[in-house]
């Protein structure tokens, strides 16, 4: 009999019929563009043979992967998740669906030479077992695009700054108490310089980052148009890389060698 702290957590929260991801989207138009931005940037010039999205929900960005992939895989631990895809993605026969999670994927060794990970590591309060994964089924030569949840961005740096604090190197968890009472979805930031050391010690090196989703604010959405804050969005995420600036941090990595 398996021991009861052995045995693995399932990441199927998005089972839960009040997480539809699919309208989470709703009037997240900027935000969505914003990150394929980025991933064309980070990949400009380059074909892949078999791409996967990791945590990749419905399939939000699997047929934004096909023109940079011959074969793309939507890897996802929730069941629900994959039923709306199956709708998003009718008219796409050629993207596969697999029931799996990132911390023991149903890849083989290298199977992989294009991997995304976007909007997953906010519930990864330890990434360490899902690195070790991403770097299992990545081939020698391939490229994993991390999106990083950033608690290092410009308003933080300021808030701390104000009042004398140095930003954590550890993961902060922003659930609301009530949430946390709860036991709602882990949501946590990360420290980005935090990220690279974990990525290192799986043998991951990052190449290059992005500061992205710079101008995400409620805000801005209503002043400004989309158009305006998309073009200032292509000039401030290579701009703004070294600063961490945006809540969303984008590394292209590679295997160390």
């Amino acid at each position: 009999m398996k021991n009861p702290t052995s045995i693995k957590k399932k990441a199927d929260q998005y089972n839960d019929p009040s997480h539809n991801y699919l309208r989470y989207w709703d009037g997240r138009d900027y935000e969505n563009a914003a990150e394929q931005i980025a991933i064309s940037r980070l990949l400009k010039g380059k074909r892949f043979k078999h791409a996967a999205d990791i945590g990749g929900g419905y399939g939000r960005l699997c047929v934004f992967l096909k023109e940079f992939a011959d074969k793309v895989t939507l890897a996802e631990p929730s069941r629900q998740q994959l039923d709306i895809g199956k709708e998003f993605l009718k008219d796409e026969a050629d993207i596969d669906m697999v029931l799996t999670q990132a911390d023991d994927l149903k890849f083989k060794a290298g199977e992989l030479d294009l991997i995304t990970m976007i909007r997953v590591m906010h519930h990864l309060p330890d990434p360490a077992p899902e690195f070790r994964e991403l770097a299992r089924v990545l081939s020698k030569d391939g490229y994993l695009i991390l999106e990083v949840a950033n608690y290092a961005h410009g308003r933080n740096r300021v808030k701390h700054f104000l009042k004398g604090q140095r930003l954590p190197t550890d993961p902060v968890d922003i659930r609301s108490e009530k949430n946390k009472r709860e036991e709602e979805i882990p949501f946590v930031n990360h420290n980005p310089k935090t990220v690279q050391k974990q990525l290192a010690h799986a043998g991951l090196k990052v190449e290059k980052s992005l500061s992205v989703s710079n101008l995400r604010s409620p805000a801005l959405k209503k002043l400004l148009p989309r158009s305006a804050m998309l073009a200032a969005e292509r000039v401030m995420q290579p701009a703004l890389a070294k600063t961490y600036f945006g809540p969303s941090v984008f590394f292209l990595i590679k295997k160390a060698s």
